[in-house]
């Protein structure tokens, strides 16, 4: 499929156009909420909630869980930008089109991205409800967003990836989570394409490049956020035990359950950084 990178470009303006109409202030970061992890909603003093059909050029997500709204409000005080539901390569959107929120983030002056996800875990050390902070990644989706002519204005052609997700933002999660007795594990998380869920000889494939933690979204978000020099703080929401050798069948509905318990720790972990981001 051809990429017509103007037609892009002006998609991009039309959509922050009508954003900028819409909001007040500067946003200091941009916060993805992934499967079943729509409860940070509850701690924020909404001053703008938009349907994501009613944004101009915006794609619209097609799964169940995912809600479709970009709210603008305060959060520990910081005015911020949340995506309440994400988009999929398996939903058969192009992977310009999964960035597109990304990029209309860069447009909008956002420096920080706060990214979640609900995985399965690889690492035999993790258990349903931990939560990980992502300090590495691994792309098996067969795609990049940064596929075709490159956006000059974003960012360069080769993008560094040596450090993905920001050093100092795991730091100063950890350091929540310390005094917040929270247990966080931290690991190396891989994007397949989905919608199946992987086999036993996949899991074992996965574990043994490295995987900590795999699931169907997140990388494409975070190349292109790298690659419009973007700081990035990402959590796993572990989900399932994915141990090929113990293996038991999981559905949807289990994965979001199990989310779901865990959300309040992953929403105290992300007010507490927000809090401390500079404005």
């Amino acid at each position: 499929m051809n990429f017509d990178i103007e037609e892009y470009r002006l998609q991009l303006k039309e959509a922050e156009a009508f954003i900028r109409g819409k909001i007040s202030e500067q946003p200091v970061a941009g916060i993805i909420l992934g499967t079943g992890l729509g409860g940070l909603v509850s701690e924020i003093e909404v001053q703008v909630k938009l349907n994501y059909a009613d944004i101009p050029h915006f794609p619209e997500s097609t799964v169940e869980s995912h809600a479709g709204k970009l709210i603008f409000g305060l959060l520990g005080g910081k005015y911020i930008m949340v995506m309440q539901g994400r988009f999929h390569y398996y939903e058969g959107l192009t992977m310009q089109r999964i960035v597109f929120p990304i990029r209309l983030m860069h447009l909008l002056g956002i420096k920080t991205l706060l990214i979640s996800n609900a995985g399965g875990g690889l690492n035999p050390q993790y258990r349903k409800g931990d939560l990980m902070l992502i300090d590495d990644q691994i792309n098996l989706l067969g795609n990049n967003p940064l596929i075709g002519p490159n956006l000059d204005e974003f960012g360069p052609r080769f993008p560094d990836m040596s450090e993905p997700y920001s050093r100092r933002l795991i730091a100063l999660a950890e350091e929540i989570a310390l005094e917040n007795k929270l247990k966080v594990q931290k690991g190396c998380f891989t994007a397949v394409t989905g919608p199946n869920l992987e086999t036993k000889a996949e899991y074992r494939f996965l574990r043994t490049a490295g995987a900590d933690v795999v699931g169907m979204s997140t990388v494409p978000e975070v190349i292109a956020a790298n690659h419009q020099g973007m700081e990035v703080l990402g959590i796993s929401v572990i989900t399932d035990e994915c141990f090929p050798d113990a293996l038991k069948a999981v559905n949807v509905e289990e994965i979001i359950a199990v989310a779901g318990k865990t959300e309040p720790k992953l929403t105290l972990l992300l007010c507490e950084v927000v809090k401390r981001l500079s404005a």
